[in-house]
């Protein structure tokens, strides 16, 4: 028997894997551009939200249409490419459906998997008509034209392909299992649900051409599995992967208490200290001084880096939004959206320059967000509770105004003439801080 088959699954094998093991080892350079920050405390409750809201999918249902038919395609897309296992086994040593010495409980595992392939068309046919038909309104926002709103799709079709081709080889497999004596090496293993309903279609066609579709079948349905592999760097649906490290590195303070910037810190214990000397070199003269806020990526830390690459664009967050719901121009998956561009283009810049970045004279705050998106949101945290896999637009938003407010005085007006009052007043109202009871003094 001919190994150039082996062979050749064994090259394809490695240029797949390899290509995606170089995006991954990208996609990590890209994320620690990030500033450091600590998120090692209470790791029993980290573990618990990544059970939960990644492994759980416990957000997910909180609308329960779109949460039980993704479900099924998460648990399907999951427990199905368990099958990957043996394929690679048979496609490595050239033998066929290897695991099936397990008996009785290979027939269970294959039984489920076709009931599960069935499933996902399903839903994923559901998912199809959602997005295209019904065009349910939060996926024709603004920002989901050209390839978000395509890759949607793509991912539906890919879905699709995969899921037929594993239906149409199993349903081949079986005729020939069933013909006379078997076929080769095809004896009578497995338990087919599914592909029993669909093997009729081979009746009365010749057992070689049969083979052929089979083995046709085969190979494109591992082709197809590398090549969704390396598309996932590119598209959405790298959450399947990073919504575990995402959930895990979230952010356990109460919503709504936010950090207090290390810069700012210092520079009021320098204030306060009656020892210091405001005139005083710096100790290391060469530092650059610490930046309030953001204004680009690098300014970011990496937990918001990894949030960025986590966006699953559902757009759940963005319609929670009241900015949004009232015209305002603010999207927070758009922030999340804009983030991962401008992440993948200062990642561009780098690998063009030999590992090192080169100003492009570009940023994040002006070129992708806008001050008039940023002002517009109401900090009231509600995309962030409504995130599925605990990503915060809200901490980006925050430290780009930061920025804007302490590095720029570039508040709105309205805001400029509360600080003012606060500063003169101890107040945020225009009045003088000995009138503040008279109202008692009134009927």
């Amino acid at each position: 028997m001919s190994i150039l088959p082996n062979i050749l699954f064994a090259v394809l094998l490695i240029v797949g894997v390899g290509y995606f093991a170089k995006n991954v080892k990208k996609l990590i350079r890209n994320i620690k551009l990030g500033q450091d920050v600590n998120r090692s405390d209470n790791p029993s409750e980290r573990w618990r939200n990544m059970a939960m809201i990644a492994l759980g999918q416990s957000k997910m249902v909180k609308r329960p249409i779109a949460g039980f038919l993704h479900i099924i395609v998460y648990v399907g897309f999951v427990i199905i490419n368990i099958e990957v296992i043996e394929i690679i086994i048979d496609g490595l040593f050239g033998t066929h459906r290897v695991l099936s010495f397990m008996g009785g409980f290979y027939d269970v595992l294959i039984g489920s998997f076709e009931v599960l392939a069935l499933l996902v068309l399903v839903a994923v046919f559901a998912f199809w008509i959602r997005r295209n038909i019904l065009k349910i309104q939060r996926f024709l926002n603004p920002e989901m034209k050209g390839f978000p709103k395509n890759d949607a799709n793509y991912i539906l079709y890919f879905e699709v392909v995969l899921m037929t081709l594993f239906l149409l080889m199993n349903a081949a497999d079986l005729h020939l299992q069933n013909v006379d004596g078997g076929y080769g090496h095809f004896t009578q293993v497995g338990s087919f649900p599914i592909s029993q309903f669909i093997a009729p279609i081979f009746d009365g066609m010749n057992s070689g051409t049969v083979y052929m579709i089979e083995r046709a079948a085969w190979w494109l349905h591992i082709v197809g599995i590398l090549i969704f592999l390396n598309y996932l760097y590119f598209s959405k649906h790298l959450h399947i992967l990073l919504a575990f490290p995402n959930t895990y590195f979230a952010n356990l303070n109460p919503q709504g208490q936010f950090d207090n910037l290390e810069s700012v810190t210092n520079e009021v214990k320098l204030m306060m200290d009656p020892t210091a000397d405001p005139f005083a070199a710096p100790a290391n003269p060469d530092a650059v001084p610490a930046k309030f806020g953001a204004s680009d990526v690098q300014d970011l830390n990496w937990v918001q880096l990894l949030n960025a690459y986590t966006c699953t664009e559902c757009g759940r967050c963005t319609s929670s939004c009241p900015a949004n719901q009232t015209g305002k121009k603010l999207s927070p998956r758009k922030i999340m959206m804009d983030t991962r561009d401008r992440l993948e283009e200062v990642g561009k810049n780098i690998d063009t320059n030999n590992g090192v970045f080169v100003p492009d004279g570009k940023s994040l705050l002006n070129d992708h967000i806008t001050t008039e998106e940023l002002w517009a949101c109401t900090t009231c945290n509600a995309c962030v509770e409504e995130c599925p896999v605990n990503i915060s637009p809200l901490s980006i938003i925050m430290d780009m105004r930061r920025y804007l407010v302490m590095e720029q005085s570039a508040a709105p007006m309205e805001l400029n003439n509360m600080m003012t009052n606060i500063e003169n007043n101890g107040a945020p109202w225009q009045y003088n801080q000995m009138d503040r009871l008279n109202w008692k003094n009134e009927n």
